[in-house]
């Protein structure tokens, strides 16, 4: 009994992990069309994110119902083993589309690394097809086409309003406009993400009889899910939202206002639903929709095949890795032990690569990442240099020698005859 309670622990833990890396790589859906329009500052924006994340936790649980007693068989013989598994399929591709500036989605990350454990420990019997399809699939082809069209036909409407508006007063009026949408995202962001990772750690509950089937989270775990998200969301994952902000499309305020408010409203109303569907898909339907909505808008196709192309690979590669986890983790203790120190050396690795190139708050809407050092590191004029030259009155005949700034050496006569050169 210690080991399963110390492995229920182990679970736990690593479930809080995973639900900090989805607040992370999960900050660009609610505020990267807000930070690239310049309507909050980048600390700002994530600190609001973070704040709405933890109260949209407490708003729901119908996705952490569908999660912990829908997609896989609770009744199955699953043990804490699997759910380890699948915890660090879903972390190790979190953090490899976050080193790429992909926004994958972090919820099919967990399905799938649920799924490939699951398959690899029990076999088909173990996951419920019918709910996989209906609450993951299908929800995950209509949403970002619906949060789409919907930017789309919102951002066309907005333009014709405001078409004899001044510019530069409704863009005022707008980015108010997008704190607001901004603050309903992150707030739909919670009542949809957080209670995945609430979903995981009362199935875990559910597997050791702590909890009887069909059970509620517990306070606690709620409360715990929404504070890891919200610290995730806080320090922001911002090589995610330079590509949301700036990679995708060329977003100006108007777009903002009419991308969040269309994707806070298919979030909302899946969570009422209790499909758990990608906040990431939606926000970047919605965002590509709101580029094609404004006349002469484009959108950046080769940055949306690459974010299309680790869409359709997140459910599987997570699976894979989480198969291949649970077959090393029932091994027994050494197999568990050996899972998680391939998570750790993964995200150390992950972690060390990303600082070669920072991306953070200093940096993340500037054209070129490197700009704000070579600003701050450029003298006034970039070609001066000090040398010296010869000039009069040095004691005894030598040569006094006077700094003055030029790109050249000045030439100087004789010694002691050649008038000092001035600064310039």
């Amino acid at each position: 009994m210690e080991h399963i309670t110390l492995l229920v622990g182990v679970v736990i833990i690593t479930a809080l992990v995973f639900d900090f890396t989805n607040g992370f790589h999960d900050t660009a859906n609610a505020m990267a069309t807000t930070i690239s329009t310049g309507a909050l500052s980048p600390k700002v924006a994530v600190a609001m994110s973070a704040i709405l994340n933890l109260v949209g936790a407490f708003l729901s649980v119908e996705v952490a119902k569908a999660i912990s007693g829908g997609i896989i068989d609770e009744s199955a013989g699953l043990q804490p083993e699997v759910i380890f598994a699948a915890l660090v399929g879903a972390i190790l591709w979190n953090l490899l589309t976050w080193l790429l500036g992909l926004p994958s989605s972090s919820s099919h990350a967990l399905f799938g690394g649920l799924i490939g454990a699951t398959l690899m420990a029990v076999g088909t019997s173990g996951v419920n097809a019918g709910a996989v399809m209906s609450k993951v699939l299908l929800p995950a082809i209509a949403a970002p086409i619906v949060a789409g069209l919907a930017a789309w036909a919102a951002t066309r409407l907005t333009y014709r309003i405001n078409r004899n508006a001044d510019e530069k007063v409704s863009g005022k009026g707008y980015r108010a406009g997008q704190i607001a949408s901004a603050g309903l995202v992150s707030l739909a962001h919670g009542t949809n993400d957080a209670q995945k990772t609430m979903g995981v750690i009362t199935l875990t509950l559910i597997t050791v009889g702590a909890l009887a089937p069909g059970s509620n989270p517990p306070t606690w775990v709620i409360t715990s899910a929404g504070v890891a998200i919200a610290l995730g969301t806080y320090l922001g994952g911002w090589r995610i939202i330079r590509t949301m902000g700036k990679g995708l499309t060329d977003i100006r305020p108007p777009q903002g206002f009419a991308a969040q408010t269309s994707a806070a409203t298919v979030i909302l109303a899946s969570s009422n639903l209790g499909f758990s569907l990608s906040t990431t898909q939606v926000c970047s339907g919605s965002v590509m929709g709101a580029g094609l909505g404004r006349k002469g808008g484009t959108v950046r196709w080769s940055t949306a095949g690459r974010m299309a192309a680790a869409w359709g690979l997140t459910l599987p590669a997570a699976g894979l890795v989480a198969a291949a986890a649970e077959f090393l983790a029932r091994q027994g203790d050494w197999g568990v032990i050996a899972v998680g120190a391939i998570l750790v050396a993964g995200a150390g690795s992950m972690y060390l690569i990303s600082r070669r190139k920072p991306v953070d708050a200093s940096n993340v809407t500037a054209d070129d990442l490197d700009a704000p050092a070579t600003a701050a590191a450029a003298p006034a004029c970039p070609a001066a240099q000090i040398v010296t030259v010869p000039a009069q009155g040095g004691p005894h005949g030598a040569p006094a020698l006077t700094p003055i700034a030029g790109g050249a050496p000045a030439t100087a006569g004789d010694a002691g005859s050649e008038p000092a050169a001035t600064a310039v």
